[in-house]
């Protein structure tokens, strides 16, 4: 199978590319990069070195895909991934829509001229903010959890939210792109005729992933943590019990071959969570705990004021996945934790290299 991965050199799309050539090497891969995000040269030369056809082009221009072969499949995995893309003072509101709509459409035209299947690598970050704001929690061993006294929002329960809770806004700018890309996605697909399929994923995690706070939590805190750099518990009760799931990109690889190869599936069962659920949940305390405990003490300031969009506990409820795909994660969340710090010990410069600004 040819399969053409956008945004091929970041974290994850870099990830899916050694994965899908590890697990069978017949597959031609070709990948599409911009390279605009720091750290992503860092992943130029292996890829090439695995015969990936690497092409420097930007999804938001139309006239970049008409140098692109013609591919059996796209993996869209070009994003600005940043819930404050937009609203953060250092990134446009404009390009940002540009990125994750206006390049997906244009991925959307591609495939309906080459009769290409599709996946877009969706988010958490698509789910209404408000009752996820104001969801009732409780501290349990160091971290939020619903409070099970309380009555929960339509879609919710212990286990994570589920694809049946609301997309409605305010999801954030950026949970406005995918969830725009979603729907188009599908009306592109049952309209012209190819596969689409929508992976709402948890947060990524992984050795590798560029160290940003606001896209790449777990590498940024356990690289700042060992390099002893100021970390912060940022709004909420201020001791970082605000809770994420974590999931790492080659779990996707299962899951994606049985979509390559998928039949007529049910519109409904093309949009999935795809996480590492309430096993793989950790809040900011635990992980400086852990940190602490594998590194060195390291204290933490407490910053009162919330960022926009933030909420005390996200976790993606990946039981239909299961249900519909037999997918399930296979790392556990220690394992991914482990594999980020050897990765950080290797590379003390790493936070430098893949700083935003």
């Amino acid at each position: 199978m040819k399969i053409l991965i956008t945004g091929i050199c970041g974290f994850v799309g870099s990830t899916i590319a050694r994965e899908l050539h590890a697990t069978d090497s017949s597959h031609t891969l070709i990948g599409l990069d911009n390279f605009i995000r720091p750290g992503s040269e860092t992943n130029r030369a292996e890829l090439k070195a695995m015969g990936v056809q690497l092409l420097h082009g930007d999804i938001r221009s139309p006239s970049d895909l008409e140098a692109v072969p013609s591919v059996d499949w796209v993996i869209d995995a070009a994003a600005n991934p940043s819930v404050l893309a937009g609203v953060d003072g250092h990134t446009s509101s404009r390009q940002l829509i540009e990125h994750n709509l206006t390049g997906t459409v244009n991925m959307l035209e591609f495939c309906k001229a080459h009769r290409a299947g599709f996946t877009l690598l969706s988010t958490s970050r698509v789910y209404s903010i408000p009752p996820l704001a104001d969801l009732a929690v409780q501290v349990h061993r160091g971290a939020f959890r619903p409070d099970p006294a309380a009555a929960l929002p339509m879609g919710l329960t212990d286990q994570g939210v589920s694809e049946d809770f609301s997309t409605q806004a305010p999801v954030s700018l950026y949970g406005a792109t995918k969830v725009a890309s979603e729907a188009l996605a599908l009306e592109y697909g049952c309209t012209f005729g190819f596969p689409v399929f929508i992976n709402r994923c948890g947060v990524m995690a992984g050795a590798g992933q560029f160290g940003r706070p606001d896209q790449g939590i777990f590498a940024f805190w356990l690289n700042s943590h060992l390099q002893q750099r100021p970390l912060k518990y940022i709004g909420f009760d201020g001791q970082g019990h605000q809770v994420r799931d974590c999931l790492h990109p080659r779990d996707l690889i299962s899951l994606l071959t049985k979509q390559f190869s998928a039949g007529n599936v049910a519109v409904d069962d093309r949009i999935i969570n795809v996480s590492g659920g309430a096993a793989s949940a950790m809040s900011l305390r635990q992980l400086t705990a852990w940190c602490d405990q594998n590194f060195a003490p390291h204290p933490v300031t407490t910053q009162a004021e919330a960022r926009p969009f933030d909420i005390p506990w996200m976790v993606l409820d990946s039981s239909k996945a299961a249900r519909v795909w037999d997918w399930r994660p296979e790392t556990p969340t220690l394992q991914i934790l482990e594999e980020i710090a050897t990765h950080a010990r290797a590379h003390p410069d790493w936070l430098d290299q893949s700083a935003p600004f």
